[in-house]
């Protein structure tokens, strides 16, 4: 009778010894394996920390160059005042200053229009409204042709000085701007870009604006209508 009791104990035995390994008792014999946290649960934070902290560094310096240019650009124009104060000849061409600017509002519209398609993650979009702001940039490049072409005024004058260089200067940061947004269209038709990852596009698109901006409110009125 004492061994069915020994038999009848040895469940027991072994419930408790089960219990004690699921509770840790086991040492390093223990049979439950203990659950490790993914590694992809663990890195994705700091990931994403990083890649919020690199766009930042991104805004910063866009706008820091940008604040560079402008002032390159108002030294220019505070440079056209001092050589020829608010002498203006009668033959700068103000229909053509108002076309080019025109045309350069029209760029910094479809530039516009070209992000908000990105941004709803429509690529085909954002490359056809960006083609057609390089076009209307080609545009303005041949307008500023004609302008040199058939200025009525000689560079050696001051004025004349203060026109060809702050015009020459523009024209360059504007065909630079149609190099930028030429590679951006190549991109989005390569399948770059989306609604959530579009830092290229909102970058080309600002520098656009800026240079846009800088013909509206400080080339054309001070060699045009001052």
């Amino acid at each position: 009778m004492s061994g069915d009791l020994v038999r009848l104990a040895r469940p027991g035995e072994l419930a408790a010894r089960h219990l004690r390994e699921v509770a840790g008792e086991g040492g390093v014999g223990s049979s439950v394996p203990v659950a490790e946290p993914a590694p992809e649960a663990t890195l994705a934070h700091p990931i994403a920390e990083a890649a919020e902290d690199r766009l930042a560094v991104n805004r910063f310096g866009l706008r820091l160059f940008i604040a560079s240019e402008s002032m390159l650009f108002a030294a220019l124009v505070a440079s056209r005042f001092y050589l020829a104060g608010l002498e203006r000849p009668e033959g700068v061409n103000l229909g053509l200053g108002v076309a080019l600017t025109a045309i350069l509002l029209g760029s910094s519209w479809l530039g516009y229009r070209g992000l908000a398609a990105i941004r709803r993650g429509d690529r085909g979009a954002a490359a056809r409204r960006l083609g057609g702001a390089i076009l209307l940039g080609l545009a303005f490049l041949v307008g500023v042709g004609v302008e040199w072409a058939t200025a009525e005024f000689s560079i050696g004058t001051a004025y004349g000085t203060a026109f060809f260089a702050t015009t020459g200067l523009h024209a360059a940061h504007l065909a630079s701007g149609i190099v930028v947004l030429a590679a951006l269209v190549n991109l989005l038709r390569l399948g770059r870009f989306d609604a959530e990852a579009h830092w290229g596009v909102a970058a080309g698109v600002a520098y656009w604006t800026f240079v846009d901006a800088v013909w509206v409110l400080a080339v054309f009125p001070s060699l045009y209508l001052l």
